[in-house]
């Protein structure tokens, strides 16, 4: 008789559930804790003057790379989020982790994936 079992999954395979189960948990904490009003706008006036500042005012791009939705479209939102909280080494992307909380960079990183940021600024704006 055969004493070896072999998994029904392969083990690759439940780490990946795992990771995106744990994943989709922290994105469900973090949708409970989105930035107040205020705060939004205070993050509104950053993507604009601060990020603005490297990536251009309209974020078509500067001494970084565009930020339009279009050019996010094929890239994960965990991607876009961990670039803003630890930066890009050896380039001029610092990182905000200190400044912003995981909870405001994941909504930063919404709104820029998603475009609404611009439709919120006009809004600001007049």
């Amino acid at each position: 008789m055969n004493s070896k079992l072999t998994p029904l999954f392969p083990i690759s395979s439940l780490v990946s559930l795992m990771f995106a189960s744990l994943l989709n948990l922290l994105c469900t904490s973090a949708q409970a804790q989105e930035p107040t009003p205020e705060r939004r706008q205070e993050l509104l006036h950053l993507l604009k003057q601060d990020c603005g500042s490297c990536h251009g005012m309209t974020l078509k791009g500067g001494l970084g790379p565009a930020l339009l939705p279009q050019d996010l479209k094929q890239k994960p939102l965990a991607l876009i989020n961990n670039t803003i909280l630890s930066g890009r080494p050896g380039t001029a992307m610092p990182p905000w982790q200190g400044i912003l909380t995981e909870q405001e960079t994941l909504w930063l990183s919404r709104q820029l994936k998603h475009g609404t940021h611009a439709d919120m600024t006009e809004k600001e704006e007049k």
